[in-house]
């Protein structure tokens, strides 16, 4: 059922899985979006039904607000109160990520710094129609929301019969989302990107789906940004002796129920932990409901490698760079500061994957394939932007002047070093305007304060320097030199997130 391999065997494994597309799928979801860009609501009705067995019409492409309403009534209180507790986890870990926009003043006459602004609307994709997945909604959502993301859109697959499944809308009002649409499928990330009658298009999708889906969104990339091109779902765990066989086979499977081609390995030292994990995992395979899916990810790509030593399943697993790293090994903190490449880590024998997935607060949406390597899990920094700030004073521009022309002409681009030079001449040509050449600088507002404040003096008017507080009605500002936070600026702060429960 599951093989034991060596190191290369495996890595090769996880490579004919990724090398495993259908070659027409492309073109396949290129038609798709085209049939969507082209014929609007009627199209994207049209290819639900082909696809998917649900007859729509475009007026019922959108939930209405009275559904997600009886939603929560449809759905049990214990149910509600999980939602709510794992919503509330995942709001308070990934409200930590938020960042700043700042102002640096460290060099005389400069400011500079940094704004940083959420996406105006994004998509978030949900898988649906035979299952339902309201942690997923929590996971693309709340992050969206924390970020301050005014509009999040959710399109869901809907069952036959046309309706969304009352635990995702439940989950869906919880997480803050603005907008649901009963729409599933490569057609729904066309909508997304490239809007309809009913759906306006949006900034960026996110959200995990099937190779349809996961295509089309690597098609629509540049019409609009994705989170990422994740695949298959894959654990990874390195245990020792200590690692009791029964939990490693849970964990196991756990990932192999998602996807026949789900990717499951055990690396480890102890051949003997390796005999009993295969012998749990025939044992429990039994009692699940999902065993036949279960039975061929193992099959197909479940391995178990038996390394010299518990450093060397380490660096296998970065080699591997997998989506879930799980140690269950003594001391696992000891070993943290050797992961080089993992989507998340698992730390100890009472860590298992699946709490990520729910309660954590993490996000599981993590990065597949081994792209770990150089992706991120979904967090809010997916849904800001960064704009850049420079203000020069001519004292500053003049200082810094022949850098700048020097380095434009060796890369021979004379206007740019023309436009430098013209403003530290006086010759202007005829009927050419003075501007700020006769003293009249333009002010930088609170940065003026903050540069003509000598070093230690915010806040301590008796050392001869003025409070920043005192003036303009801007709050206290560290010296000169230091990054402040410009967010607590009047007309610089990001507009606050939701992520509240709505």
């Amino acid at each position: 059922m599951i093989r034991i391999v060596e190191a290369d065997e495996a890595i090769d494994l996880l490579k004919k899985r990724e090398a495993g597309e259908d070659g027409d799928l492309a073109g396949r979801v290129a038609g798709i979006i085209g049939a969507v860009r082209s014929g609007g609501d009627a199209a994207l009705c049209r290819i639900c039904g082909e696809l998917d067995g649900c007859l729509l019409a475009p007026d019922r492409i959108r939930v209405s607000g009275e559904e997600i309403r009886q939603a929560r009534e449809k759905v049990d209180s214990d149910f509600l109160r999980a939602l709510g507790r794992a919503a509330d986890n995942i709001r308070a870990y990934h409200q930590k990520q938020v960042v700043n926009s700042w102002i640096d003043c460290a060099r005389e006459g400069v400011v500079l710094g940094q704004l940083v602004r959420p996406l105006r609307r994004v998509g978030i994709y949900v898988p649906g129609g035979k299952a339902s997945y309201p942690s997923s909604v929590l996971m693309n959502a709340i992050p969206a929301a924390v970020a301050g993301v005014e509009e999040i859109a959710m399109a869901t697959p809907p069952g036959r019969d046309g309706e969304v499944d009352p635990h995702t809308l439940a989950a869906a009002a919880e997480a803050g989302v603005t907008e649901i649409y009963r729409i599933g499928g490569a057609q729904a990330i066309a909508a997304l990107a490239y809007g309809t009658e009913t759906v306006r298009p949006v900034d960026k999708i996110t959200g995990p789906g099937n190779r349809y889906v996961t295509m089309a969104k690597r098609l629509v990339f540049g019409a609009v940004d994705i989170d990422m091109l994740a695949g298959p779902s894959e654990v990874l765990v390195v245990a020792d002796s200590s690692a009791n066989p029964a939990y490693v086979a849970a964990d196991l499977l756990s990932q192999a129920e998602h996807d026949e081609m789900a990717a499951v390995m055990l690396v480890t030292p102890d051949r003997e932990l390796a005999r009993q994990v295969g012998i749990e995992l025939e044992r429990q395979l039994k009692s699940l409901e999902r065993s036949e899916i279960a039975a061929a990810a193992l099959s197909g790509y479940g391995a178990i490698i038996i390394t010299g030593s518990v450093e060397e399943a380490v660096e296998l697993a970065n080699r591997i760079a997998p989506e879930h790293l799980e140690l269950m090994v003594r001391d696992p903190f000891s070993w943290l500061g050797r992961v080089k490449a993992a989507g998340a880590v698992f730390l100890g024998h009472y860590s298992p994957e699946p709490v990520g997935d729910y309660l954590a607060g993490p996000n599981h949406v993590l990065p597949t394939g081994g792209t770990a390597r150089f992706f991120s899990p979904l967090g809010v920094d997916q849904f800001i932007r960064r704009t850049s700030l420079v203000y020069y004073s001519r004292d500053a521009l003049h200082r810094e002047a022949p850098d700048i022309v020097r380095l434009a002409s060796v890369e021979r681009l004379g206007a740019h070093a023309r436009s430098v030079e013209i403003r530290m001449s006086r010759n202007l040509p005829e009927g050419g305007r003075a501007g700020f050449d006769k003293g009249d600088e333009v002010s930088s507002g609170p940065f003026d304060i903050i540069q003509k404040s000598p070093a230690g003096t915010d806040g301590d008017p008796g050392r001869g320097g003025p409070r920043p507080d005192s003036l303009s009605g801007l709050p206290a500002f560290p010296d000169r030199g230091r990054v402040v936070n410009a967010d607590k600026l009047p007309g610089f702060g990001r507009t606050e997130g939701g992520g509240k429960r709505r």
